[in-house]
């Protein structure tokens, strides 16, 4: 009977070498990734001293006017024809508010909270139809958000016309 019986086999040493040896493999690549991906400033990558970003080129305020215009003539008359639904059209009319605010003044109000937008509209010249703006942001809020169906889209997009009329 002594015969019959096995222990278990043990493995040869060059599994265990093999193992860490793909673990250190592994931690290489993420390493490598991580470092290759991340953004260097202008200074570092030509070694030279950074540049300041350029200064804010005032648009042709007329031209952006009337493309605006038209793209918010395009969001009510897709609303009222039912191409598009209530809350999208808010949604598109919000995003258009943000996007000429940024086309405008140069300050990026597509990424701000109502919020950060109320605030930068108490700060310098260039902020001056900010407050209009975030008004207006506010006023679509509750048909962005709202968890029935929004309405009043002719009344928004009247908002969003009067924001880019009125901007100086």
């Amino acid at each position: 009977m002594d015969g019959d019986f096995f222990g278990p086999l043990e493995y040869s040493a060059w599994f265990l070498w093999a193992g860490l040896g793909l673990l250190v493999l592994v931690a290489a690549w993420y390493g490598y990734v991580f470092r290759s991906t991340r953004r260097r400033p202008a200074a570092q990558q030509a070694g030279q001293t950074p540049v300041p970003p350029a200064a804010f080129a005032a648009p042709d305020l007329a031209r952006l006017r009337r493309d605006y215009l038209q793209r918010i003539d395009a969001v009510d008359r897709e609303a009222a024809a039912g191409t598009r639904s209530s809350r999208s059209s808010h949604q598109e009319l919000s995003l258009l508010i943000r996007s000429f605010v940024r086309d405008a003044s140069g300050m990026d109000a597509t990424r701000m909270t109502l919020a950060e937008l109320r605030a930068a509209g108490a700060v310098g010249p260039a902020a001056r139809g900010v407050p209009a703006a975030a008004d207006a942001i506010a006023a679509l809020y509750p048909a962005e958000f709202a968890a029935g169906p929004a309405s009043g889209v002719r009344d928004a997009a009247r908002a969003a016309r009067e924001v880019v009329r009125s901007w100086n």
